[in-house]
This record gives structure tokens, sequence and C-alpha cells, in this order.
């Protein structure tokens, strides 16, 4: 019940004393790590609208690889809205086209350092925790391919809408590159699809075009690409005519199983990934990947 205590206790005494909050720190266990980007150059921007829902956008070029600058700043922005008494939802969206985001960037785990590795693997652990565990509503308007790391953010909001388009995809493709994915992840995208689905998914790293993605409740709606941030927005408006403290309470209850066990898990992972990535072999698969994106991009 450790996360219950940490998450919906704040939110009880804010409604209960007048809207002061009782708890002032809403960190994860060892989170004040690492908070601050090292990058001056802003990633990501929030625009408000007057209904109260924040529109995040992601905007590191050319495909939203998430490095450490980009988790750190994402981290904070989700730290920040959750904060906010003027923002009651939060639609995650990119500013880059035909991209949601790549997934994690592999020049953060390609001859990396065990040191540099390990900040990598913590930035995203803290950005993961600060999202699932928000009680506001969040809502992933998927306007472009979500492979890996952009499947385990859009499988993290409460709701997915994604655009239409033979070009896009959405899925954990990790052992496509010679990654498995870590059991947080794992969890996450059972929640999501169902186990069945989950297991054979994983496995052959599968990548799931908008029409699959809806059969198998990858996301929850396949749209136009010019409806996706209307739809994104009119279903945060659903979500917030809801009573708030029940709502929030429902979410917190339904997510903290997983929240508990990344707690308790999250320091084995980060040796057990420091210890996979340096392996020779992976980092062989690693650098054969970026070789291959390379000769891509060079075409």
């Amino acid at each position: 019940m450790a996360f219950v205590a940490r998450r919906l206790l704040p939110m009880v005494g804010r409604a209960s004393n007048g809207g002061q909050n009782v708890w002032q720190s809403r960190l994860s266990v060892g989170a004040a790590r690492f908070l601050c980007s090292e990058s001056s150059e802003k990633l990501v921007s929030v625009e408000k609208s007057e209904d109260k829902i924040a529109i995040v956008k992601m905007h590191r070029k050319p495909v939203n690889a998430m490095n450490y600058p980009l988790l750190s700043q994402l981290r904070n922005t989700f730290d920040e809205l959750e904060e906010d008494r003027g923002v009651k939802a939060i639609v995650i969206s990119s500013d880059v086209r035909g991209i949601f985001s790549a997934g994690l960037d592999i020049t953060e785990m390609y001859q990396a350092t065990d040191e540099s590795a390990r900040r990598f693997w913590t930035s995203l652990q803290d950005m993961w925790y600060s999202l699932y565990t928000a009680g506001k509503p969040t809502i992933a308007a998927i306007d472009g391919a979500s492979p890996a790391g952009g499947c385990l953010m859009a499988c993290t909001c409460d709701y997915r809408i994604m655009a239409q388009s033979d070009k896009y995809s959405i899925g954990l493709n990790e052992t496509r590159l010679g990654i498995a994915a870590p059991f947080w992840f794992v969890e996450l995208f059972i929640s999501v699809v169902g186990h069945r689905r989950a297991e054979r998914a994983l496995q052959l790293g599968t990548l799931f075009k908008p029409d699959q993605a809806l059969e198998v409740g990858l996301v929850d709606e396949v749209v136009l690409s010019e409806q996706v941030m209307e739809r994104a927005i009119a279903e945060a408006g659903e979500y917030m005519k809801i009573n708030n403290v029940a709502r929030r309470l429902t979410k917190q209850l339904v997510r903290e199983q997983i929240a508990d066990r990344f707690l308790e898990g999250r320091d084995n992972d980060v040796e057990m990934f420091v210890a996979f990535v340096m392996q020779d072999a992976v980092q062989a698969s690693l650098g054969m990947y970026l070789e291959a994106l390379q000769k891509k991009a060079g075409k």
C-alpha cells in the first residue's frame, strides 16, 4: 500500500483542508537524483487552454528520441502540472511531424559508461513513475509513429487516440533491437492488452498499425490526423466531468499494484539494465542498429 499512502493522502488532504497540500513532495523514492536536465535546450513545451487542459508537446527533432535531457524535462513538466491548480487534465503530444516518439535514444546506451547508463535509466524510471502516478487525467494524442519508449509513454496515459496512417505503428519492439523489456514495461503492457497478446507481441517485438492497435486495445480510438488533438481535448473534458476525488481514488487504486512493485524493484532494475546493456553482444547489436539507421538516413 506504499503507493496509496504516498499518492492518495495528499489529494485527500487538499480536499479537506481548503486546497492546501498537506504533503509537499510527490517525488518517488530516490527521485531527488537527477532532477535538472543538463541541456539548456527546451525540448518540452506546454500550452494551457481556457478549459484548464495542459497540452504537453515534445520537440526533440528529428524523432523525439528520449535521451536524458528530454526525459528529465518531461518528468519535471509532469510534476509541475500535477501541482498546478489551474490544470485539470493533461494531453501529451508531439511537435514533430509524423512522430509521437521513436523511443529511447540508442546513443545513450551504446558505448556508455556504467555511470551514464545508470543515470539515463533512472531518468526514464522517474519520468514514467511521475506520469503513471499522476492523479490528473492524461490523454495521449498519437499523431505519428510510436515504437518502444513512445509506446510506453502512450500506454501510461489514461486514454490513447492515434492518427490513421499506414506509415504509423505502435508497440514495444525492444526484442528487435536485441533488448529485453524490463518488468515494469511488461506489467504495464499486460495491463493494457492482456496477458496472451502481450506475451506474443513482446517476444516478437510486434509493431501494430493503427487499426490493429485498436483491435487489440493498445489504443482507444483511431481518427484522421487533423482530428487527433480535437478528440484528445474532448476526451480530457469527459474525465473532468467526473467527481475529482472519486476519479483520482479509483485511478490510484487500480494502479497501485504495478506502482508498488516498481518501487520495490526499481534499484535492482537499474543494476540489471546496466549489466545487460554493457554486455558485448548487446553493444554489438546496438551498434548494428545505429549503423542501419545511419545508412537509412543517408539514402
